[in-house]
């Protein structure tokens, strides 16, 4: 199944380079457009489930939180080359950054997360996790997500949710430094708080090595990750024309494309988290989801502002005030579920009712 996938994404990526040009002059054309999309899109998010798959693979050899790490880092690449391609490309899409980092949260910690408890409370009814690595989390997601997306609106110098210079570069700094900091406590000294919980006194089983754990297979894994991963980024020039030719053509909410993005780079690592909760691995899913919003926010704010001071574009990070509301009620949400031991439906119920409601709001602000 890899060997095809990879072919698949190879060839495309060759015929694109040879033909790309003539077929994205044709777009004017709906079914050429849709069929190109089509076929794209395809490629990509399945080139996206053999990324997944090489980082469980990896993950299963390093252990966590080292595993879940590789692959929230390499789901963050894709996202930052789709939004880079896009940028680059319109010339015309100062808010897509923001729109994609705000549609990752909801879709995360809302609608992965909602589904994720549910089925996992329906199947296991009360769910256990270590408390100290979401707290872990929740402490970065917070002022990342704050400074990022909400603080913008509130500055004097600019009046429509963009940063100055300054303010760009210092944000962009002080984003980089939290999330590595962050990175220092999670694979550092505190690596025990990104795994299992385990009740005081138990007796915790010790896990077997992997039977193929030797550092050839790791860097085999790691070589098929990285040639999964090549595709994406190469292809997504081409989907980005694509993606804002039909937004505008259908007059589409600017806000979808975020949304298509934010969707084409989660959706296998979120059915990994599903398939985890369903096993009752219930850390590992909350290193997934908390993990990916931590690392897109604390990679693609940096990405995004760096590309708008380097082609001159205005980047505007600020949510409008709906979004903001609907943002500041999943930190809370977020923080009410995971401050105590123990998940159930009704975590879930109301964090999926909280990602219905951003739904709505996109097609009818």
């Amino acid at each position: 199944m890899m060997i095809v996938r990879l072919g698949m994404a190879w060839a495309t990526v060759a015929a694109f380079a040879v033909f790309g040009g003539g077929w994205l002059g044709g777009l004017d054309a709906p079914l050429v457009a849709a069929g190109l999309f089509a076929w794209l899109f395809s490629v990509i998010l399945w080139s996206a489930f053999g990324v997944v798959h090489e980082a469980e693979e990896l993950a299963d050899r390093l252990g966590e939180p080292y595993g879940t790490l590789i692959l929230t880092l390499s789901i963050v690449v894709i996202e930052v080359a789709l939004v880079a391609a896009v940028m680059l490309g319109a010339k015309a899409a100062p808010t897509l950054g923001r729109d994609t980092m705000f549609a990752v949260i909801m879709i995360v910690m809302n609608g992965l997360v909602g589904l994720g408890l549910i089925l996992g409370g329906l199947r296991h009814h009360r769910q256990n996790y270590n408390l100290d690595g979401a707290s872990a989390y929740l402490a970065a997601i917070i002022p990342l997500t704050t400074i990022a997306l909400i603080l913008p609106n509130f500055t004097t110098s600019t009046p429509d949710g963009s940063l100055t210079a300054l303010q760009a570069v210092a944000f962009s700094v002080l984003t980089v430094v939290l999330y590595g900091i962050f990175l220092l406590l999670q694979t550092g000294r505190h690596s025990d708080f990104f795994t299992d919980f385990v009740a005081p006194g138990a007796t915790v089983e010790k896990k077997a090595p992997h039977p193929d754990a030797g550092r050839g297979a790791i860097l085999r894994h790691a070589g098929l990750l990285l040639a999964s991963l090549l595709p994406i980024v190469l292809l997504s020039k081409s989907l980005a024309a694509i993606l804002d030719h039909g937004i505008k053509a259908l007059g589409a909410p600017s806000a979808l494309g975020g949304v298509i993005i934010a969707a084409i780079v989660f959706t296998p690592e979120g059915i990994s988290a599903v398939k985890a909760i369903r096993r009752d691995q219930l850390q590992r899913a909350i290193n997934l989801c908390l993990g990916a919003v931590t690392s897109t926010v604390g990679l693609t704010v940096p990405a995004v502002l760096g590309i708008g001071l380097i082609s001159g574009q205005r980047v505007v990070l600020g949510l409008a005030p709906a979004e903001m509301a609907v943002l500041a009620m999943t930190l809370l949400l977020s923080v009410i579920t995971f401050s105590r031991q123990g998940t159930t439906v009704l975590e879930g119920a109301v964090h999926l009712v909280v990602f219905l409601t951003y739904l709505t709001l996109i097609f009818s602000p």
